[in-house]
């Protein structure tokens, strides 16, 4: 687990269905995680920083290891009301709605959509950074996932864009959180607008 700027930490972890390493994030001010797998350093390390109170899901597919967390520390589990079908007994998860605001106010729900109907952003000013599901992923680069991952992969390019687009110009942070991929930790607002505007 690592720091990566001031309030958020980050680490990688494999995951067990797609058998690559993703992506997860801890906010100890908020007691929050973000599509959490275990930290490789094991499930205590997270208390030693805060215990978690809160887990956002960017998309429906980010269950991962919610179930052990809500084990250990009795976690509320939230994700998009449009994905719910995913989730069956034994996934205690409570919906939230695009638009809404969430962690006593220090997040916001943004709708991505176009790649599946719960693709979501989520805005946290507090550590002036964006959190995204699996519409755009950083390995190196910001690029979109695999053609082979979308429906209609021309038309989920263009949609996905037009959304990053907006949000670029509306909301002001200065890293972006894939759950996919490396975390962007500076100029990340500059660098999604030119993604979204690329050809």
């Amino acid at each position: 687990m690592e720091e990566i700027t001031p309030g958020v930490w980050h680490w990688t972890a494999r995951h067990p269905k797609i058998h690559l390493d993703v992506s997860s994030y801890f906010l100890p001010e908020h007691a929050l995680l973000l599509d959490p797998l275990v930290p490789p350093e094991g499930i205590a390390r997270l208390e030693e920083l805060a215990r978690p109170r809160e887990i956002l899901l960017t998309n429906r597919h980010h269950w991962r290891d919610c179930g052990k967390l809500i084990e250990r520390f009795g976690c509320t589990v939230r994700a998009p009301r449009v994905g719910m079908h995913e989730f069956g007994e034994g996934q205690p998860v409570e919906p939230y709605d695009f638009g809404d605001s969430l962690v006593d106010g220090a997040v916001t729900v943004h709708e991505i959509g176009a790649i599946c109907p719960d693709e979501s952003a989520l805005h946290i000013p507090p550590v002036s950074a964006l959190a995204v599901a699996d519409g755009v992923i950083h390995y190196g680069e910001l690029v979109f996932v695999p053609d082979d991952l979308m429906d209609d992969p021309e038309d989920t390019k263009v949609a996905l864009k037009e959304a990053y687009a907006r949000l670029a110009d509306e909301l002001d942070f200065e890293s972006l959180l894939t759950a996919h991929g490396a975390p962007l930790v500076r100029g990340a607002r500059q660098a999604l607008r030119d993604f979204a505007l690329s050809r």
